[in-house]
Formats: C-alpha cells, structure tokens, sequence
C-alpha cells in the first residue's frame, strides 16, 4: 500500500475493510507527521494494565507508562467508570462559570499535599509555565523585586518542558537550539550542588524551581541534604521553592511527594501527568494563598484548565492515591527493581539508580546504545526508554505485578546476554 493510499485511509482500515498492518501505520505516521519524536516501530491499539497490545495481537510490558502518566495502569476501571460518568453529564464549562466538579477536585487536591489553593492547567509545561509567572509576580508585589529584574535559580540537565521559556534554561542542546532568542531571567548551577545554589541566589532571586528527582536526566537522584538545604536557603533568603513533581509526584517514588523522602516541604508543587490518570491532561500548582494570592482575574488562566471531566477524574485520582495500594506498591516492588538492577552491575550494566518504581540504567556503551537496547527490548516483549546515549528509564505502572516485573526484568538481563555474546 502506498503512502498517498495510506494518507486516504480512516482510523478503522481501508476500504476493503482490512485493518491496517504495524508497518502500514508506521509508514503513514512517518509521511504525515511531523518528526518531533522518534517512536519504536510497536504500534499499540489496546492496553490493560500494565500490558498492552499491537495491531497484530502481540503483547508487550509497558515499563515507561507514559513518562508516569499511566501510573494506574491501562484501562483502569475506576477512572474509565468515573470518565464514563462525567462524560454523560457535562465535559466542558469554561472558567467564564463553575462546575461542581471543581471545588470538590481542588480542595482535595490541596488536603492532599497540606495546601491552601490549586491553580488548575492541562499540561506539565502550562505548569512550570504558572511556576514561573506566580514567583515572578509574588517577587515583585509580595519579595519587592524591581519590575523586570527577578530571576529563578534552575538546575542543570532539568527537565520541565519543551515551551520557549522553559527550553530558555535548558542545558539539552536537543530541546534549545535554534529556537532562540531565548527567554532571560534564570540561573542554572548544577544540580545537586546546595553551594552553588547559595552563590546563585541575590536581591533579584524569587525562586529557586528544581526537580526532587530528575527524570529525563535518567533518574537522578539528588545526595540526601540536598533539598532540606535548599528549602534553608530559601528560608533565609525569602526566595520560593518551587517542586517540580510533575513526573517524580503522586506515586512514583513510593510516596504522593517525592520531597516526603526527606521531609521538606516546598512552597509550590507542580503536579501533571498522573493527576488526569491517563485518561486526560491535568496539571495544577499546588500552594499557599500567600503564593497563588497574588494572581487575579485576568492574570492567569485556561479554556480547559480546571474543567468538569477533569475535576472528576482528578478527585478519582486523589481517592485512588491516598485510599489504594498503589503508593505501597511501589515501595514494596521498588525494593525488587532496586535488588534486580544491582545484580545486572557488571553484567552488561554500568550503573542503575532507582526510588520506588522509578530507575535510571546505565549501560555499557560498547554494547549497545540506549536507542539500540530498547528496540531489543522491544522484540522480547518490554517496552521501556531511552535518554542521553546509553542510558534507559524504566517507569512500570504502580499496577504491575511482582511476576511481570521479574518477567520484565528477565527480558532485560537475555538482552545484555545476547549483547555480550555478539561482542564477543
């Protein structure tokens, strides 16, 4: 089939009523797409749990969940029941007016994480994007910053989005070049690096904005004291400290926060992924009226921020987190990935580091690259991802079993054997 035939084809098949091959469907999203990502060639038409399924029936392990989007999983039944619902009665309101999914939506949110509001948006970005305008704001009315001189202090190999403020501070030549001129106003200093913090901050610095774990950087996990010193240095400062817990948040790490791993408390969370459980894009900025109060009518907002399928799905979310097994899922399995992992070191893997169900593995890169190492994966049944170079993440949905994680994980090390043959 050619690709003008393709590009005339619907979703279902084509006319002769023959559903679309993986290839043909690789072939049409290859000549009628734009090239912003490079996706393994698995195209998947139904999920359950953490399994889902190509065009030909052939089933795989989802290890990545959509970057923690999918931390409950496909399909499951309490978010499809409570989409069902919503869906029925209202989807779309607009701000311009309330819905009575709203208010009940934030103020669990809030409860949740020990806040007083929630500014609601759609994606991981449009809330860094809210981060960044709140702290500027709150510099100049509440800190006294000078108008247009407030600058946040960000780390280095962040990950917080792909908008143009926010690949203005990005150190991914990937995400930043060529789309310049770039947005002024933040210092990065690296990550991890508490001192380096302290030599950042001045009379102009409203926020120091960090992720409690760096996820696209592979899984970084920050020295212990790190984020009790920079909640200090803020304190003494009187700088926000704003989590970026839009990957790392609401399960993750075996905890709601992954700043509740060593007991600090941000001024704001930014909250995404997860929080529309993969049924929809929700995001929120989580703080105290002292930090949202200062934006008003007008100022700050979205069409679908905040809206009625959103707020229904989003306090399934909450109940799911702080009523279900989840949280204690991937603490208990996290500990099997942990112990899994290190028993690879030396085996094919140079380094693995993981918190909860969450890992970063390095791989020797004599072996294979990253890209290379996932589509082997791929053809054994494991769907996982790659970052910087030989690097891979692993993010299974906190709904996965201890069977189908040693399933997985079995996967892995036949790959590195297979590797280590061929190289031999």
């Amino acid at each position: 089939m050619t690709t003008q035939n393709l590009g005339q084809q619907d979703s279902v098949g084509n006319p002769d009523g023959q559903a679309l091959s993986s290839a043909d469907h690789i072939e049409l999203a290859r000549a009628r797409s734009a090239h912003n990502y490079a996706p393994l060639p698995v195209v998947i038409s139904e999920g359950r749990g953490a399994w889902v399924t190509d065009v030909e029936g052939k089933r795989y392990l989802d290890c990545l969940a959509g970057y923690s989007a999918m931390n409950f999983g496909h399909h499951n039944p309490e978010l499809l029941a409570t989409a069902h619902a919503q869906l029925d009665r209202v989807t779309l309101t607009s701000r311009a007016f309330h819905n009575d999914q709203f208010g009940p939506w934030v103020a669990d949110l809030a409860d949740m994480v020990g806040k007083q509001k929630v500014l609601p948006m759609n994606t991981g970005a449009e809330a860094v994007e809210t981060g960044i305008k709140v702290a500027r704001k709150w510099g100049y009315e509440v800190k006294g910053v000078p108008e247009n001189q407030a600058t946040i202090v960000v780390a280095g190999a962040n990950f917080h989005g792909r908008t143009t403020t926010i690949i203005s501070f990005s150190s991914d030549p990937e995400a930043r070049t060529g789309f310049g001129p770039y947005t002024p106003g933040f210092r990065s200093v690296p990550y991890g690096d508490a001192a380096a913090i302290e030599e950042a901050i001045d009379h102009t610095t409203v926020a120091v904005l960090i992720e409690p774990v760096q996820g696209e950087a592979g899984v970084i996990v920050p020295p212990a004291d790190y984020l009790p010193r920079v909640r200090e240095l803020c304190d003494d400062h009187h700088v926000l400290f704003i989590a970026d817990e839009v990957q790392a948040g609401l399960g993750r790490t075996g905890t709601i926060r992954a700043c509740e791993h060593t007991g600090v408390v941000p001024d704001a969370y930014l909250f995404g992924k997860a929080l529309g459980g993969g049924v929809l894009p929700v995001s929120a900025m989580v703080a105290d009226e002292d930090v949202l109060g200062v934006i008003q009518p007008g100022q700050h907002g979205s069409t679908f921020g905040g809206n009625p399928f959103a707020g229904a799905v989003g306090r399934t979310v909450v109940r799911m987190l702080t009523e279900g097994p989840y949280l204690e899922n991937a603490r208990k399995l996290g500990e099997v990935l942990r112990r899994r992992l290190d028993a690879l070191v030396g085996e094919g893997v140079v380094s693995a580091r993981s918190i909860g169900l969450w890992a970063g593995v390095d791989v020797d890169p004599a072996l294979a690259s990253g890209k290379e190492l996932c589509r082997r994966l791929a053809e054994h049944g494991v769907l996982v991802k790659d970052t910087h170079g030989s690097t891979v993440r692993m993010s299974p949905p906190l709904v996965i079993s201890e069977d189908d994680l040693n399933w997985g994980l079995d996967r892995f090390a036949e790959v590195l054997a297979e590797l280590r043959d061929e190289k031999n």
